[in-house]
């Protein structure tokens, strides 16, 4: 069972894996409400097959159930994954909870549970697990200018450029993924409205402002047939 379309396609992927129906459906509504990818597996073997063919930020594992259970599969994933485990079991034994932690589950929560337990222990462990963001990019260097994102400013040493509103804007565009390919309809600007002939008459103004020899641009270059790139410094 997949997520509803309502959920964002950046939030948090998990996979509820329980031989009970009734709980993996429950589980999944919930915690699609609380804004959660969520897909579901019956057993290991059909959670292997998941696995196999996308990518999760954690998995809600069962440890009761029938052929291989939570533990065995817990410890078989250990080999060749780091995916973060949380494990739930009608056992309450100490033992239990200590034998999942041992097999590297993260967190063990024992049935029944409450669901906003449930949804605070899933919060903990992604904080836990997953990598800080990056911090924001102030600045992008190329060759002997500097532009500066948040002021929209481009300056070669002490010297400010003068840019016109879409020559900053184009900037502000290339420099968001430097190296990379930008379209020409990604360059247009608002709605697009702009045409491809248009692009590359600013692209050519913006590039007199900062190529040495603007036929032969170093810094913001052309890909045939798609749009440009802009090579920054290293």
């Amino acid at each position: 069972m997949m997520l509803p379309d309502a959920v964002s396609d950046d939030a948090p992927h998990l996979l509820v894996v329980d031989d009970d129906r009734r709980i993996r459906d429950l589980l999944s509504r919930f915690l699609s409400g609380e804004g959660y990818r969520v897909t579901t597996a019956e057993t290991a073997a059909d959670a292997r097959a998941k696995l196999n063919g996308l990518s999760f930020d954690l998995l809600i594992l069962d440890v009761m159930m029938p052929g291989e259970n939570g533990f065995d599969f817990a410890k078989s994933l250990r080999g060749s994954s780091s995916v973060p485990i949380l494990m739930l079991t009608a056992r309450d034994a100490a033992a239990s909870r200590i034998k999942g932690l041992e097999m590297g589950a993260d967190d063990y929560l024992s049935k029944p549970f409450e669901p906003r337990e449930l949804s605070l222990r899933i919060a903990n462990i992604l904080k836990r697990t997953q990598p800080a963001a990056a911090p924001p990019v102030e600045s992008v260097r190329f060759g002997p200018f500097v532009y500066h994102l948040s002021r929209g400013e481009l300056r070669k040493g002490e010297e400010v450029i003068r840019l016109t509103d879409r020559e900053r804007e184009m900037l502000r565009v290339l420099t968001a993924t430097p190296g990379e390919t930008v379209s020409r309809l990604a360059l247009a600007g608002s709605g697009g409205s702009v045409s491809e002939r248009a692009v590359d008459v600013q692209v050519n103004r913006l590039r007199r402002k900062i190529e040495r020899n603007p036929t032969n641009p170093l810094f913001v270059q052309t890909v045939r047939g798609v749009g440009y790139r802009l090579v920054t410094s290293t």
